[in-house]
């Protein structure tokens, strides 16, 4: 399933959603999760299932919390840390982590992207990072994707000019959050996955690259593990993928 270049058809499934093995409250404020989504959560809970101890995990863009719980309720050592940008979509995640019994270790924060943690002291302790980023261009949202607004928020599609707005941010911010040897991944649209690996390698930070196809063969999912602590700044790197 993919959406119409980059993102599937809406499925019919309101006000509740399965998702990674959980029920979901959706509202009109939120992205109903995909299938290539399951792909992302996935990936998540296989790099954090290698972690031997308690891990750290931001999910940004958290929408309706659908990673953050679904990556709550399968490691149950994990202590997740969601945030998304609107009062609504926030308060819909803290609302499905109650409902869940996972408010004791979801927390949900809002604010404009890792901004949203300024207050946490995370910089430096994350084992990951999960992001399901807006990635569809501005100019396709306003033409042959304009059904993908029908029900559900612009600001859940639209990736700026080029769709890779928000991505070029998470890749670059995410390095001061993750720990060494923390992982970054995301889901980017079909046909982007040049420009993640671009992106990715620019920072000059991440030393191990993969990407992840869904049932099609179609590359959805980037994960990139952070390199060593010294030198592997976006301002100082050191190369080494």
């Amino acid at each position: 399933m993919s959406f119409s270049q980059d993102a599937p058809a809406k499925p019919d499934s309101r006000p509740f959603h399965a998702f990674m093995g959980i029920e979901l409250e959706l509202t009109e404020d939120v992205l109903v999760p995909r299938e290539e989504t399951e792909l992302l959560g996935k990936t998540a809970v296989s790099l954090l299932r290698a972690r031997t101890e308690g891990c750290v995990v931001i999910d940004m863009c958290c929408g309706s919390g659908n990673l953050a719980l679904g990556i709550a309720s399968q490691i149950i050592t994990a202590s997740v840390w969601a945030a998304d940008l609107t009062e609504a979509t926030v308060a819909l995640a803290a609302r499905n982590a109650e409902r869940l019994g996972l408010a004791d270790r979801v927390n949900t924060r809002r604010g404009d992207l890792f901004d949203a943690f300024a207050a946490d002291h995370l910089e430096g302790t994350v084992d990951l990072v999960v992001c399901n980023p807006p990635y569809i261009s501005t100019g396709r949202l306003e033409g042959d994707s304009a059904h993908l607004l029908e029900g559900e928020p612009r600001e859940a599609f639209d990736g700026g000019p080029y769709g890779i707005s928000i991505q070029q941010r998470l890749i670059r911010e995410a390095v001061d959050y993750l720990k060494p040897g923390g992982w970054l991944t995301f889901e980017f649209g079909a046909g982007q996955e040049r420009q993640a690996a671009a992106l990715i390698k620019r920072t000059r930070a991440y030393d191990k690259v993969e990407f992840l196809p869904d049932e099609s063969g179609t590359p959805r999912v980037a994960s990139a593990r952070r390199g060593a602590a010294t030198g592997n700044s976006p301002t100082s790197p050191k190369q080494t993928q």
